[in-house]
């Protein structure tokens, strides 16, 4: 019986043990003081973080105004070209053919208007003296007018191959740099007409003036304006960041990334070599800048029944203030009024006081 007790009694006190109670154990103490923070001066200087992408603002796709072989390719990618050096040449052979046949044409046509010219002044001549009918006249006057028709044509047939010639050279349209040649010498390409694009013979930019491209959220973008600064810090730039200006926000929202929102162009000039079109950018933009103003930290500051409180310690009572607030940044926000310097406030809120029980009747 005695063995049985003592069994059972371990066993009941290893149950309690188990659920944690533990008679001589020390309760748990539960009124810590809650953490403080006490109103101070500082400097507050609120930034926008975006990301963007590096775009050259002048950029065109160059196309053969007339179609035919690459002959010649004169540039490659990264090379920089000046206004109206030579890019590709396309092959003229057909054309130059063209032109000798137009030559051709234009002597047969110039002895045919001087031969019917000789014939028509003598009949000129003749009819003046009334030796020769009106209707022999006629038909003279008009053969030779015929005949400098045909002159006319093939003159305006030379030209055209000229023309057509001198689109055979292509030449850069300004100062810049090739970003991309895609064809090859001996391929065939097609001229670009309003039937049809054309074939893409490089692509062409100027990198003296970059933009800046960046989709801003629709709450952030009434922070932003024309002429604001721009901070741009490449990731794969190791030198200093890049100074730049909005210089574009768009007036109707678009959505991006399923993220409504305002497109923003930034323009920076003078480009580095680091710096170059397609390249992620992180930004910053500052929006603001508040000096040696009252300050808390955001989490010190709270929404109570639509206002904005704080809860500042006087002795060891708790008094729920109104404060109104300015600027703020990643950590910190600006108190206008409504606290001193000083001032000691709840990092946390303090529950609300029950609300006291009706008595039954």
């Amino acid at each position: 019986m005695a063995k049985y007790l003592a069994t059972l009694l371990l066993f009941v006190a290893g149950l309690a043990y188990w659920m944690g109670w533990v008679p001589w154990a020390q309760p748990l103490k539960t009124d810590k003081a809650p953490p403080t923070v006490l109103a101070k001066r500082m400097d507050i200087a609120p930034v926008l973080p975006l990301s963007g992408e590096v775009a050259p603002a002048f950029q065109v796709d160059v196309k053969p105004e007339i179609g035919g072989k690459i002959k010649k390719i004169h540039v490659i990618a990264g090379q920089n070209v000046r206004k109206g050096e030579p890019l590709v040449t396309i092959d003229d052979t057909d054309l130059l053919n063209e032109r000798a046949s137009a030559e051709a044409e234009i002597a047969g046509a110039r002895l045919r208007v001087e031969k019917i010219l000789g014939n028509f002044s003598r009949a000129k001549q003749l009819f003046a003296q009334k030796l020769l009918s009106r209707e022999e006249y006629v038909n003279l006057e008009a053969d030779y007018q015929i005949a400098e028709n045909e002159l006319a044509k093939s003159l305006f047939r030379r030209q055209t191959v000229d023309d057509r010639l001198a689109k055979t050279r292509v030449v850069s349209p300004a100062d810049g740099t090739i970003l991309d040649v895609p064809v090859n010498e001996g391929q065939v390409v097609v001229g670009a007409a309003s039937v049809n694009s054309g074939t893409n013979l490089m692509s062409f930019a100027d990198l003296s003036r970059l933009l800046i491209n960046a989709h801003v959220n629709q709450l952030d973008a009434g922070k932003l304006s024309v002429g604001q600064l721009m901070e741009v810090h490449s990731p794969d730039s190791s030198d200093q960041d890049y100074q730049a200006r909005i210089e574009f926000i768009a007036p109707l929202a678009t959505v991006k990334n399923n993220i409504k929102g305002f497109e923003v162009r930034g323009v920076i000039e003078g480009n580095r070599e680091s710096m170059r079109p397609g390249v992620s950018v992180s930004i910053i933009v500052p929006i603001g800048k508040a000096e040696g103003v009252v300050a808390l930290p955001v989490t010190a500051v709270f929404e109570r029944d639509g206002k904005t409180v704080v809860y500042v310690l006087k002795g060891k009572e708790t008094e729920c203030r109104n404060v109104v607030v300015g600027l703020m940044d990643s950590s910190h926000v600006e108190i206008k009024s409504g606290l001193v310097e000083g001032e000691e406030v709840l990092m946390v809120a303090p529950p609300e006081p029950a609300s006291p029980k009706k008595k039954k009747t």
